[in-house]
């Protein structure tokens, strides 16, 4: 009997293959020289840093240098660490790089084995969630290291991507933002209706006159895919660009974006760098020879490959963006 593990790829036949690199760089224990030359590297506009795993724990208030009032939601990593590095060949020869991360510690008894032994290699806790994130060649980070709030510089822009809060089913009013009718002159019972969604369609008959054959059919006869009705509203992913990066606090590994973030508090989430503001923009600005617009304003670098807790060790606990705007209190020219 021919079973599935006896079979072996054709000659000349191009396979995927997906591996974890196992080379000086990536392993747990990564040597000091290792380590010393992944700090060397520099962020260039060419770069694709790895993302992080936060949790939100909330929204307050802050105030800039002017005064102004802005609302922040908080993200806090909690024992976010690298367990693997990831390098696949594709069919058509090119090469595909990733850094899994992992966060927020879990009980080992809760914990399969399987997990048990892909943590244990990687000389980490166990963990609740686990997460890859494509990155370039050159973001590669050593397995087993922990990450700090620095990996985002104040005044950057990010992506945060969750789950949204589910509402349920909804109306068309709430989940759509219909108008609805009136709620009098002539209107009964049908206040908050979704309205017609589709006439009929009656196939025609040599008896009808040319009114009746008019009215009869009546097109499209059908709902159109996609037609905004009443349904199940929330609970799907979304992905909220371009927020700024307003302060960061490495003793406890707060990230303080501005604005809102999707997902219920203390939902885990996904940071990474603005694929518009951040990664494209330097892109466009590098092939115009613009290179002192690479990054935002008043951000000079990023931490490549990765802000750790190492490098955090050298900077201030907290540190806050300087406002973009210009102060109210100043006369305009």
């Amino acid at each position: 009997m021919l079973r599935l593990w006896t079979l072996r790829p054709q000659q000349g036949v191009a396979t995927a293959s997906r591996f974890i690199s196992s080379t000086a760089a990536t392993n747990a224990t990564a040597s000091s020289s290792t380590v010393a030359e992944k700090s060397d590297s520099k962020w260039t506009p060419e770069s694709l840093r790895t993302g992080l795993i936060a949790r939100k724990r909330g929204m307050t208030a802050m105030y800039d240098d002017h005064g102004t009032r802005v609302p922040v939601t908080v993200l806090q990593l909690e024992d976010c660490q690298v367990t693997a590095n990831i390098k696949s060949v594709r069919a058509d020869k090119t090469e595909y790089h990733a850094v899994q991360v992992a966060a927020s510690d879990k009980p080992e008894k809760t914990t399969t084995n399987q997990m048990l032994g892909h943590f244990r290699k990687a000389g980490v806790a166990p963990k609740r969630i686990v997460k890859e994130f494509p990155v370039t060649p050159d973001a590669h980070v050593p397995v087993g290291s922990t990450f700090s709030a620095i990996h985002f510089v104040p005044g950057q822009y990010v992506d945060v991507a969750a789950n949204s809060i589910g509402k349920g089913f909804q109306g068309t009013m709430k989940r759509w933002n219909f108008k609805g009718l009136r709620a009098s002159h002539g209107v009964s019972v049908s206040h908050r209706a979704a309205g017609a969604i589709g006439a009929h369609q009656v196939s025609p008959c040599h008896l009808c006159t040319s009114v009746q054959l008019f009215t009869r059919l009546q097109d499209p006869g059908r709902v159109w895919p996609g037609k905004k009705m009443a349904g199940r509203m929330g609970g799907k992913r979304i992905t909220t660009q371009n927020l700024t990066v307003v302060k960061i606090d490495s003793n406890l590994d707060l990230i303080y974006v501005k604005g809102c973030v999707p997902g219920v508090d203390d939902a885990q989430v996904l940071i990474k760098d603005a694929k518009k503001k951040v990664i494209h923009a330097a892109k466009v600005a590098h092939a115009d020879s613009k290179f002192d617009a690479l990054l935002p304003k008043y951000v000079s670098d990023l931490p490549f490959p990765a802000g750790t807790k190492e490098m955090a060790k050298s900077l201030p606990p907290i540190i806050e963006a300087i406002s973009k705007r210009t102060s109210p209190f100043i006369p305009r020219e």
